[in-house]
Order: structure tokens, then C-alpha cells, then sequence
């Protein structure tokens, strides 16, 4: 099948008629007939039955779809990459981060950056660390942020921030002199607040306990570092949590202990090993770094 018989099998499986395929691609109904024809001809089958006008898919036409709906999602990113190269002035940054990122480090970070790059556009989405590496390996972002180095050989992994695994409780949990030491694992009593297992952060946290000899019990088991965040500051129990998420609490709702022994966690600027970064992305990137060790700086009291 040519690409042509593709766009117009795609558009009747769409819409399900001749008229709407028509009106979907721009063309006459007789264009859409005729390229349907050619394309079943070359193809040496019918793809629809037709009944009293109407076209009904036959199985043959459900598993080619399956396909051409791939095809059909590649190609509308051409189309976007055609236009954005045709009116771009201004380069295109295509950032991607784990959410827990995305919500304590980028909006500060993004500020500072849109000063020196006021014109410059900036496509931000977020996902987690094994989407991260298909979108930089696929060359659908430029660079990525995570918590986790997911040592792949066509991932470059660069560590642009480090704290240490922190503990948060609702304000007044602690006294002034508990908070000045650190926290082992033998002070996770009350109400605990856990993360889903498989959780990278939370089995560092399973192995941190096991070391000590305890085993924590979790009332509450959340999928998020932000959900965590917001249920300590609501008062509902005790979590183990990143630094950047832990520090951009309000510190007027918790309190904040560093675990001991220390656990580092890295904040990793992750980009494809074949693909270098422009000046906006490098600058971001160093925007981003900037904030996050700021932000640990800072952190909650």
C-alpha cells in the first residue's frame, strides 16, 4: 500500500464513511472512492463489505488498522515538526520529568530560565524514568530529569543535585532538640505514610529498614512523592521522601529529619548520548541544577 491508500483507509476506519473521510482529508468523495479502490486492488482483497451504501470493515481491515494507526501517529509528528521548522524563529526545547521534579524543582527553575530565553518555547510533560529513556532514545525530547540513573547504554546520566533521603512529619511532631539529630529507622512508629512497592525511593527505603533490623508497618500506601507530601502536611501520619519533594513543603505545616546513616538521592539530567544539547537545553539544564541545590539549601524547617 502506498502512503496515500494508508491516509485513506485510515480516515473511513476513522469516521466509517466515504462523505466523512472526505471531509476529514480535504478532498472529494469520488477522490476518497477511487484511492479506496486502487488501494483494495493492489492489495488483491477487499477491505469493507459494502451493504446498502455502507461500509462495514472486514477482519482483514481491524488488524491492518492496528498498524496504520502507528503510522498514522508518526506522521502527525512529522506534520508538527514541519510546521514548528517552517515558523520557528526561536529554538524548541522538549523537556520531559518524573513528576515528583516537575512539581518541586521546574516552575522556579523555568522562571529564571525565561528570563535570559523569553522568546524561546519550552514543551514540558512528565513521566516516569523507563518512559523518560524511550522518548530520548525515540527523539521525542531533548533532555530528561529523574531520580533514578537508569544505566542504559544510549542514555548519557548526569547528576546535577544531591540530598539525602529525608524524613517528614507534620509540624510539632518533633521537639527542637529531636530535630537537630538524625532519624534511623527505629523512630518509624505512629502512622506511616508508604509508597507503592516496586517504588525505587521506597525499596531504598524497605533496605534502609532491614539494615537496622526493622520492618515498618504502612497504613497508608501512595503511588506519588506529591500525595505523601500532601497528606504529612495535612497531618496524616509520618513518610520517607526524596529531598526535593520534602524541601518544597510548606514549612509551616512540617518538619523535616535527615535519615540516618545518610542515603544520598541524585537528581539526574538524562539526554540521548547521540543527540547533544543546544545552548536553551544546556542553559535549562543549568537553571534546573541551580534551583534544585538551592532548594536543598533551603529546605523545610
Amino acid at each position: 500500500m502506498r502512503l496515500r491508500h494508508i491516509e485513506v483507509f485510515h480516515a473511513i476506519m476513522q469516521v466509517g464513511t466515504i462523505s466523512g473521510a472526505a471531509q476529514v482529508l480535504h478532498i472529494s468523495q469520488p477522490a476518497v472512492t477511487k484511492v479506496l479502490q486502487h488501494a483494495e486492488l493492489q492489495l488483491g482483497m477487499p477491505l469493507f463489505e459494502r451493504v446498502r451504501g455502507k461500509l462495514y470493515p472486514k477482519p482483514e481491515a481491524h488488524r491492518l488498522f492496528v498498524e496504520t494507526e502507528k503510522l498514522n501517529r508518526d506522521l502527525q509528528g512529522i506534520r508538527r515538526l514541519a510546521a514548528s521548522l517552517k515558523g520557528r524563529a526561536v529554538e524548541t526545547v522538549r523537556l520531559v520529568s518524573t513528576p515528583t521534579i516537575a512539581i518541586s524543582v521546574l516552575p522556579q527553575a523555568m522562571t529564571v530560565w525565561r528570563r535570559e530565553f523569553p522568546q524561546a518555547r519550552c514543551e514540558l510533560s512528565t513521566h516516569h524514568t523507563s518512559e523518560i529513556v524511550n522518548a530520548l532514545r525515540l527523539g521525542e525530547a531533548d533532555l530528561a530529569l529523574s531520580l533514578q540513573d537508569p544505566r542504559h547504554p544510549g542514555i548519557v546520566a548526569e547528576a546535577i543535585a544531591h540530598g539525602n533521603l529525608t524524613v517528614m512529619a507534620p509540624a510539632g511532631t518533633w521537639s527542637a532538640e529531636e530535630l537537630n539529630q538524625p532519624f534511623t529507622a527505629d523512630g518509624l512508629t505512629g502512622e506511616l505514610i508508604g509508597l507503592n512497592d516496586g517504588d525505587p525511593l521506597g525499596e531504598m527505603v524497605v533496605a534502609a529498614c532491614e539494615a537496622q533490623g526493622v520492618q515498618p508497618v504502612y497504613h497508608t500506601v501512595v503511588q506519588t512523592y506529591q500525595i505523601a507530601r500532601s497528606l504529612v502536611e495535612a497531618g496524616a501520619g509520618i513518610a520517607v521522601l526524596d529531598p526535593f519533594t520534602a524541601a518544597s513543603a510548606d514549612p509551616a505545616k512540617v518538619q523535616c529529619r535527615t535519615w540516618a546513616p545518610a542515603l544520598p538521592v541524585q537528581l539526574y539530567l538524562l539526554s540521548a548520548s547521540h543527540s547533544p544539547l543546544s545552548h536553551g537545553a544546556r542553559e535549562l539544564a543549568n537553571c534546573i541544577g541551580a534551583t534544585a541545590r538551592a532548594c536543598l539549601d533551603k529546605g523545610c524547617a
